[in-house]
């Protein structure tokens, strides 16, 4: 099965899978699910996205997958095995290359493979050996689902086929590992960032005054698309004027005006792997005074910002530091005074009524990525940083965003060689 990206080398699965099983408890094994086709309405449907955590485990990127894991398995061939949907000519004739057993092999590392109409009898058999299983549940912070996933209906069907068994929480166990990124994922990211940067650069030189906003996406979806992107990462925010003091604004249907300042907040997504990008650029080319302050503002609270993204840092602090930068930057920009300090309640510092949202997030296979919010910074953490001020009196609002690799020395920038410097911008945009 051939994918936009380029072939993934298995040993990044490889090792993925062996920090995986020196997690689980003894006599356990862990079932993970490919995502649904979802279906719109007739015979539509949405295009597949693959499930994080069995894409990271085995890299296979198709629907119907399932991936068993079982270290402690008497049947060494029984340790790791993918079960997937059969191929045939028509299946290939209609829907295109699935995976055979030597591609899945090629892809994850896997020597057992078995078509799906073989799962139950096999799974049958390991149960009948292992004491726990691993189930994977969305106990991500943010999640708010309410279709029921295939993940869903395997742990309905298998509590009901094997209530005796004890079953134990996966998420944890993904969260803390995914959290921390090996170098092969930090290049896929990379990747994306140099794609998100391409476009970026393809967009400064059209915009102009007059343009719409869902011209300038078109572009950015021209441009991942031809360097290997799967599209977006995300819903794009294309917004000019006052649109980007909305923080999830994506109607993206605005004409740019004269005097504008266009917030985009865009990534490419490349091989699963997200790219996660803010920039606010001009609509006419130049920066009024203004803007240039309360830019330049946003600018150097990033810039500290960065800096902190240290090894052994906590997030909670992180943020109330990034919150005293803001504050020092309010001042200066007059929007808020020490009145509104003083007065101010702890739950909601004066800084927030311009500043509503925090500045970093996890980010690697999703957007908003897995990772502990109570345990300190990790090297191997990937991070956005990405302060803002949001002035709707002036229709004017800025965010800035990049993505970070946490180390032992300094953050690492992924996106170090996308413009961000007003002079930089500016000329990029006014060149003939």
């Amino acid at each position: 099965m051939t994918m936009k990206y380029l072939p993934i080398e298995k040993k990044l699965f490889e090792k993925n899978r062996k920090k995986v099983s020196g997690l689980l408890a003894p006599s356990s094994l862990l079932v993970l699910n490919s995502n649904d086709i979802y279906p719109t309405s007739s015979d539509g449907n949405l295009n597949f996205k693959q499930h994080s955590d069995i894409f990271y485990l085995s890299g296979v990127d198709q629907e119907e997958s399932i991936l068993v894991m079982f270290p402690d398995a008497s049947e060494p061939k029984h340790r790791e095995i993918l079960f997937l949907k059969e191929t045939n000519e028509t299946i290939a004739i209609w829907e295109g290359e699935k995976l055979s057993k030597e591609s899945a092999f090629t892809t994850s590392g896997i020597s057992t493979v078995y078509w799906l109409d073989q799962f139950e009898t096999i799974f049958k058999t390991l149960m009948s050996e292992a004491e726990h299983i691993y189930i994977n549940t969305n106990e991500h912070l943010r999640a708010k689902v309410e279709t029921e996933t295939r993940e869903d209906r395997f742990i309905k069907w298998c509590k009901e086929a094997y209530p005796a068994h004890s079953y134990k929480r996966l998420s944890p166990i993904m969260h803390n590992v995914r959290a921390v990124k090996e170098p092969e994922e930090i290049e896929l990211m990379q990747k994306a960032c140099d794609i998100t940067e391409s476009a970026f650069k393809r967009v400064l030189e059209f915009i102009k005054p007059g343009v719409w906003e869902y011209e300038i996406e078109a572009e950015l979806i021209h441009e991942f698309i031809r360097k290997r992107s799967d599209g977006f990462a995300y819903t794009p925010i294309i917004a000019s004027g006052f649109n980007a003091c909305v923080l999830h604004y994506i109607e993206n249907n605005q004409q740019v005006k004269d005097g504008d300042l266009i917030l985009m907040d865009i990534g490419a997504e490349y091989a699963n792997y997200d790219a996660d990008l803010t920039r606010c650029v001009p609509g006419n080319g130049r920066f009024s005074p203004r803007q240039k302050e309360v830019y330049n503002a946003v600018l150097r609270v990033q810039r500290e910002a960065i800096q902190l993204l240290r090894p052994g840092t906590s997030l909670k602090e992180y943020h109330v530091e990034v919150g005293k930068l803001m504050e020092n930057e309010l001042l200066g920009l007059k929007l808020i005074d020490k009145t509104d300090i003083k007065n101010q309640k702890p739950e909601w510092p004066a800084y927030k009524k311009y500043f509503m949202h925090g500045t970093s997030h996890y980010i690697g296979l999703d957007t908003h990525d897995v990772g502990s919010w109570v345990e300190p910074i990790q090297a191997g953490n990937v991070f956005t940083c990405e302060p803002g001020i949001y002035i709707p009196e002036e229709s004017l609002g800025v965010r800035i965003e990049n993505d970070l690799v946490v180390t032992d020395a300094a953050p690492f920038d992924l996106m170090k060689k996308i413009p961000v410097e007003i002079e930089e911008i500016e000329g990029l945009m006014n060149r003939s």
